[in-house]
């Protein structure tokens, strides 16, 4: 196999290919990206018998092959190499030479043959829908995904089209997080996609609104095209919770607050409460004002900020962290928080429309016990 081609684009394709790439495996092959040389096409791919991402980019080919080089040291050298094109020549023995500018790198690859196959997917339905759509509808639930394989169907997010409505759901046992809107897609689909997938799909996925992306599902597996890069994962089974019965209806506390002065209040109160001192925020929403506090072995804190209020005043804990993550993830200036009470989940809401629907469980107060 020999072939050149431009250094940047090759660096930039090899890195997001290598993300499917196993960083701990007892087998050297699957450390590595499976490059291809043929017909001035070069194709890359990173696979580690859950997830593969599949690339391809243009090239001058001089003698076209295959072979295995290790993702983490061919990245590396595409990234400190500074010439603007790289040679790759490879022998019968898959002695590698790689060159660039003034720098020059040996090493041994791996036969080809010897590369797990990846899984052939027979298309059965596809959803397409803008890049930025999708990357939103991620990133505003990735945060709520499990990590606990007690319940490994709850590790990644359950997508539901009905009525051209697209959802996204995820749970962890103490919170919630929903993300809907209207696509142009017929028909109906469920179907769960592992966590780390869709961790690797938000970074593949443009902000340009006019850039699309496609899934095409099977039974057990979905392949996502995006742009140059195509995605292959196979899919959770198993048996997700009823998250419409999770979700409390109505409240009887409504309060309106900005996002950024939240997250502020609870960052500054959060100061004393570390993995080993673990204290939850006793928050008090009352009329005009949000009240937070929290007790740890080191001392106390308290903070206020204002609020518009609804309904009845209560007082709640929470995790800390979780609330956080929520907030964050809104993406808005200005959220709703409905509680029915104490002990119930608290929703947070956009001001306006049901495009997100976050759900946190309270902490027990040891006042209340």
């Amino acid at each position: 196999m020999k072939f050149s081609c431009s250094r940047p684009e090759l660096y930039e394709i090899v890195s997001n290919v290598s993300r499917a790439v196993s960083g701990k495996t007892s087998l050297a092959v699957l450390e590595g990206i499976l490059i291809r040389a043929k017909a001035d096409t070069l194709s890359f791919l990173g696979y580690d018998l859950d997830l593969g991402i599949f690339a391809q980019m243009g090239a001058k080919v001089e003698e076209e092959g295959e072979i295995v080089l290790s993702a983490k040291l061919f990245v590396d050298m595409m990234r400190r190499m500074n010439g603007e094109t790289v040679s790759i020549q490879t022998d019968e023995k898959y002695l590698t030479e790689i060159k660039s500018g003034a720098t020059e790198f040996t090493i041994l690859g791996i036969p080809s043959d010897e590369f797990p196959e990846i899984p052939s997917v027979q298309e059965e339905q596809s959803i397409c829908l803008p890049q930025h759509l999708l990357k939103s509808m991620i990133d505003q639930t990735l945060f709520a995904i499990s990590t606990n394989d007690a319940k490994p169907v709850h590790t990644g997010s359950l997508f539901q089209l009905s009525d051209r409505q697209l959802r996204v759901v995820s749970v962890d046992g103490f919170r919630l997080a929903l993300r809907r809107e209207q696509v142009a897609a017929e028909g109906e689909a469920q179907f769960i996609i592992p966590g780390k997938t869709l961790s690797e799909m938000s970074k593949l996925l443009s902000e340009e609104e006019e850039q699309e992306a496609k899934l095409y599902l099977s039974k057990k597996h979905v392949v996502i095209q995006i742009g140059q890069y195509r995605v292959i994962s196979r899919l959770l089974e198993g048996e997700f919770l009823d998250y419409q019965a999770a979700i409390p209806q109505g409240g009887n506390t409504t309060v309106t607050v900005g996002v950024r002065p939240l997250i502020d209040s609870i960052e500054r109160t959060s100061l004393l409460i570390s993995d080993r001192l673990k204290s939850p925020l006793r928050i008090h929403f009352e009329q005009g004002q949000i009240k937070m506090s929290c007790s740890t072995a080191i001392g106390k804190a308290y903070d206020q900020l204002e609020c518009q209020l609804e309904g009845d005043e209560v007082e709640i804990g929470f995790n800390n962290r979780y609330m956080l993550e929520a907030l964050r993830a809104a993406g808005c200036d200005q959220v709703k928080l409905v509680i029915s009470g104490p002990l119930s989940p608290m929703k947070v809401l956009p001001m306006e429309g049901d495009s997100f629907l976050f759900l946190i469980l309270p902490v027990r107060l040891k006042s209340e016990i």
